[in-house]
């Protein structure tokens, strides 16, 4: 398991590991990586290496921080790769040739950059939640699409996502949508406040499902067992009746 942890680069003391899948992810993670780390490495990253003037002979102390920092951002990018993606980039000189290596390998021109956010959009506005999928599934195949229109520069403002989320579920749930939405303002919601409700009423509606298959199966035993202790079935009847009045009221 330990293994396992480093090679995926869960670690907060290691770059995240990239090997040529999924680089938005990627790029996302070591962003903040970097930032959190040392602020001036991801600029150097992404605005190119701390300018030293003075010869090499006549280096300062602040001129060897500067270098210094400028081969510690292309160490920890490195150190970031496997080995196939380290072969693409070692020829680099600078960090900031090495992550615009990358950008391009796996973004390619502006114009394959414009197909894959038309990919993406269009799958963001035939977005539906499949049957059968739950709350929680429906949403990470949501992220999903958003994260990585959001890598590729095309974001989505927080209510225009909560209403393309709420327009995707089925017609099971229009009651609690039109709930939500005259109770609440969605401009002023979080996705996650969102959410939340949404997967407390699918528990609810699960429970409700249950209680009614419970009830089928008794009424079915009943019929092919005549002998069944009617006083039995009518408190199960009548338990039955109660959870189904309860979760009724908070449906």
């Amino acid at each position: 398991m330990a293994a396992q942890g480093y090679a995926e680069g869960q670690s907060i003391n290691r770059p995240p590991l990239f090997d040529g899948k999924d680089c938005n992810y990627w790029k996302t993670r070591m962003k903040f990586f970097l930032q959190g780390l040392d602020y001036e490495l991801w600029t150097i990253i992404e605005d190119g290496d701390l300018i030293v003037l003075n010869s090499k002979e006549n280096w300062t102390d602040g001129d060897k921080k500067m270098m210094s920092q400028n081969n510690k951002a292309k160490s920890i990018l490195c150190c970031s790769l496997s080995k196939n993606e380290f072969n693409r980039i070692s020829t680099c000189k600078s960090a900031k040739e090495m992550w615009d290596k990358l950008k391009f390998t796996y973004e390619g021109t502006d114009k394959v950059k414009e197909t894959r956010i038309d990919i993406l959009v269009t799958q963001y506005e035939k977005f539906q939640m499949i049957s059968g999928e739950s709350i929680s599934q429906m949403y990470s195949r949501f992220t999903d699409i958003t994260n990585g229109l959001a890598g590729l520069g095309k974001r989505y403002e927080t209510e225009d996502m909560e209403r393309k989320i709420l327009r995707s579920l089925p017609t099971l749930w229009t009651l609690k949508v039109t709930a939500i939405e005259e109770v609440n303002d969605l401009s002023l919601m979080s996705l996650e406040n969102l959410i939340r409700p949404l997967m407390t009423h699918e528990i609810n509606m699960e429970r409700l499902g249950e209680s009614t298959l419970k009830k089928k199966i008794n009424m079915t035993l009943k019929i092919e067992d005549p002998n069944t202790d009617e006083a039995t079935a009518s408190d199960s009847n009548n338990v039955d009746s109660e959870e189904e009045a309860f979760l009724s009221r908070h449906l």
